[in-house]
């Protein structure tokens, strides 16, 4: 295998057919950026439960707080997407102006929020929060594709597993070891304890060092590289998804449009959550959007980024759209966690009758811990345990196992009470994480057409935000009908869904997706 300083100057790969092989040098600086956008991540997962609740906000209204999160990402990252696809700015490369940018712009918004003084403030910044990282973070994805060469493409993204799980446990502990260096964990009412303000301070910090590290560590492929090493294979191009695009009736769009009409109808009728207004909304933009880029694709006109990105959408290969369904339901358990474990875990498991309650706090140092625990898991899963499984049972195999690992972690919640042995929840959904964030990547990026790899990129990810988006706005409307005064009921729902996923890993085939390659 090559040493990491054999490849680090691709740009000098002109007369290559194929990319240099990558040493473990070489496959950690494309990836140890990961390492401080997850770290704002684990900050945010962790904590932003805890902030809302601190500043005044109760159980029932955190779901609609945290739309602001999963609907930034939906916007953010085919946007990112299709951009970084098209931007080439000289030594700086296509993909690492949008690592910087997002970095800076979330390490601003890392700051900013432990001053929060009311509810909308500390929203208004987890919007900017996690718009930002997603603006650093969707280009990765696409980066470890842009890189390596397909036969290193599970241990690159594996890699960049690692570092994702070993940032997560940064950010995760922050708070309990600084309340065990004796920072103040309880704060007065309407203010956020020390330990986060801190917390978030030092997340900035390794936010913008880390993601540095790999800018000034790793120099990109020029264009003319990339269309050599992608050959006559990579035949793709926005032509035919326009042509595509203009075969497309009218009554496509319309169906979206009336379906999120009769969703919106169906909100006002039964009195649901107010926020379910916003799933209807989004269905109507996107019909809206179908129609008028099919509209402009018949009329000849030039591609934009609306025709680009709508094409792109509805000319998924199959090997995509299916792996999408797993990433749609495996998504749906994470974000429930992110959710509900802190209001789970203080009231089920440490008697926590408010968030004034002392016991609130420690609960929610806990909740860092054990977020800490999956993540580490997932970081030495990543890098042991999916190689060896993968390499005796396939891809799609070792994923679906995995996710029903993860659905029995979630599964414990029920029948466990002591905290403590929670931690064994946290080491089945670890191997899940781990492969939730490897498997699905490695598989796409080897059979995606390189050209348009930040793109499809981020319309994968599209099915990461859309059921976050469906949980935020459906869930509370659940747990009220259903389970009102029972939050741990969340984590069945959580193992359910992440048991379906596993069910619909065994539906994929990789080689649907060799035609688009």
């Amino acid at each position: 295998m090559a040493t990491g300083s054999e490849a680090e100057l691709p740009g000098e790969a002109t007369a290559l057919s194929e990319k240099p092989r990558q040493g473990w040098l070489g496959l950690c600086n494309i990836s140890v950026g990961f390492f401080g956008i997850q770290v704002g991540f684990a900050l945010q997962n962790a904590n932003m439960s805890r902030v809302f609740q601190s500043l005044g906000s109760s159980i029932d209204d955190l779901p609609a707080l945290w739309v602001a999160a999963p609907l930034t990402g939906l916007l953010v990252q085919p946007v990112i997407g299709h951009l970084s696809d098209r931007t080439w700015l000289g030594r700086l490369g296509r993909r690492r102006p949008y690592f910087l940018a997002g970095a800076l712009l979330a390490a601003a918004s890392l700051l900013a929020m432990p001053g929060s003084t009311s509810l909308l403030m500390a929203a208004l910044l987890l919007w900017t929060l996690d718009a930002s990282l997603n603006v650093s973070m969707e280009p990765f994805r696409a980066f470890v594709g842009d890189m390596l060469r397909r036969d290193q493409h599970t241990a690159g993204y594996g890699v960049q597993t690692a570092f994702i799980g070993a940032g997560a446990v940064v950010g995760s502990l922050f708070p309990y070891l600084l309340e065990h260096l004796g920072v103040a964990n309880v704060a007065a009412d309407g203010a956020i304890p020390e330990t986060v303000r801190i917390s978030f301070q030092a997340g900035a910090a390794l936010l913008v060092i880390a993601v540095l590290w790999t800018v000034l560590s790793t120099r990109e492929y020029a264009p003319e590289d990339m269309r050599a090493f992608a050959g006559s294979g990579d035949n793709v191009t926005q032509s035919a998804t326009l042509d595509a695009l203009a075969t497309r009736k009218s009554t496509t769009g319309l169906a979206w449009i009336g379906l999120g009409a009769a969703l919106a109808l169906a909100v006002w009728h039964w009195s649901l959550e107010k926020e379910v207004y916003l799933l209807a909304a989004l269905l109507a933009a996107y019909g809206l959007a179908v129609n008028l880029a099919a509209r402009r694709a018949r009329q000849g006109k030039e591609s934009s980024m609306l025709t680009g990105i709508v094409g792109d959408f509805a000319g998924m290969p199959p090997l995509m759209k299916r792996l999408a369904l797993v990433q749609f339901f495996s998504w749906s358990a994470l974000f429930i966690m992110w959710i509900h474990t802190t209001p789970v875990v203080a009231s089920t498991h440490f008697g926590a009758a408010s968030p004034l309650d002392p016991a609130y706090q420690e609960a929610g140092n806990w909740v860092g811990v054990l977020f800490a625990v999956y993540n580490g898991v997932a970081a030495f899963a990543a890098l042991l345990l999916l190689p060896l499984l993968s390499s005796r049972l396939g891809k799609v195999r070792t994923h679906a196992l995995c996710l029903l690992a993860g659905a029995l972690g979630f599964a414990g919640f029920l029948v466990v009470r002591d905290p403590t042995w929670l931690i064994a929840c946290e080491i089945g959904i670890g191997i899940a994480w781990a492969s939730i964030l490897a498997m699905p990547y490695a598989i796409l990026a080897s059979h995606l057409p390189q050209a348009k790899l930040g793109v499809y990129m981020g319309l994968f990810n599209v099915f990461v935000v859309l059921p976050q988006l469906l949980v935020a706005t459906v869930m509370g409307t659940v747990m009220k009908a259903f389970f009102p005064q029972a939050p741990i009921w969340t984590m069945a729902f959580a193992a359910g869904t992440l048991a379906l996923a596993a069910l619909l890993a065994l539906r994929v085939d990789p080689d649907q997706g060799r035609a688009a390659s």
